[in-house]
């Protein structure tokens, strides 16, 4: 693999190369979000569809005007509670943010990560840095750099920051003046933005802007991935078709060669679930069986990954 430091790093995103970087979330495929060049590159290696916008990062809230015509009080407010984190805001662009980053959309995606190397390397470079997962389109997120090295190969340069503290990708909300849409789940629940934010009042919205992560199919190992419902619609599966391995959510009480079994506590679960779910598709079983986690509000984070991540047009758990 190819580490490199953080020196290194800065050089190569101002010469408008890709550069994997740890965030708090997963690791991101960083380039210069306002070079048009190196944004194709992240495109380019991902494989990802031109069609799907990318999340700029930036080094702090006061540089949201450089990129959003609009930064509307609702938006200052979300910022004040959860900047630096793992909350992305969509806001009306301005007219120089390239189209490429933004997908053609009339908005643009910030967030300001928590992860220390990221905000150094934010503020040292002085680049505002597209960075969408570092891995091909549909696949597993990485949260450590081995893990980007496992799915785009040892020729991409790595700012090695250890294992990620949230695990999953950031919650994406859209703001439109005083109105609010949770376009994606993270680990800031809708619960905690509306605390800040008040109800959504989806009515008066016109236009849903794209967000990243939508994709049916998405976050997915190679192995092919069934989700149950149930911990006895699982046993029963793995019973009659043996050679899978198993991610399991509380106590683990299945008798499978592999299977990983994932804490009832929805924070610990999402920092360590696409490690483990990395771990499984190396295991070379046949099958990776999933049990969906409690269908409650803390939960929706996990759910939605692990609902993208087994998609398939036709249900194979009836």
């Amino acid at each position: 693999m190819m580490r490199i430091s953080p020196a290194k790093a800065i050089d190569l995103l101002q010469r408008g190369e890709v550069v994997a970087i740890p965030t708090e979330t997963v690791y991101g495929l960083a380039a210069d979000a306002s070079n048009e060049l190196a944004i194709a590159k992240i495109y380019a290696t991902k494989q990802r569809p031109a069609n799907n916008p990318l999340i700029v990062h930036i080094a702090s809230a006061t540089q949201v005007v450089d990129w959003a015509s609009e930064f509307p009080p609702l938006a200052h407010r979300l910022v004040q509670a959860f900047w630096p984190g793992p909350l992305t805001l969509v806001l009306p662009a301005r007219a120089e943010v390239s189209t490429i980053v933004r997908a053609g959309e009339p908005t643009v995606a910030l967030r300001v990560p928590a992860h220390p190397i990221a905000l150094a390397l934010l503020r040292d470079s002085g680049l505002g840095l597209a960075a969408p997962s570092a891995n091909k389109y549909t696949q597993l997120s990485p949260t450590t750099a081995d893990h980007v090295e496992a799915g785009l190969g040892a020729e991409i340069p790595v700012l090695d920051g250890g294992a990620c503290q949230i695990g999953i990708e950031s919650t994406i909300v859209s703001i439109t003046g005083d109105t609010w849409q949770l376009l994606r789940p993270g680990m800031i629940d809708e619960a905690a933005i509306t605390l800040i934010a008040g109800r959504p009042a989806n009515q008066s919205v016109t236009h849903t802007p794209k967000a990243p992560g939508q994709h049916l199919l998405h976050y997915s190992p190679h192995t092919p991935c069934l989700l149950f419902t149930s911990r006895p619609a699982l046993m029963d599966y793995a019973a009659n078709k043996p050679g899978g391995a198993a991610l399991l959510f509380g106590d683990d009480i299945a008798n499978l060669k592999t299977t990983i079994t994932l804490p009832a506590e929805p924070a610990v679960a999402a920092e360590q679930l696409y490690a483990s779910l990395h771990t499984l598709d190396a295991a070379q079983a046949s099958v990776i069986l999933i049990e969906s986690p409690p269908d409650t509000p803390a939960w929706a984070a996990v759910r939605d990954r692990l609902q993208r991540a087994t998609y398939q047009p036709v249900s194979q758990n009836d």
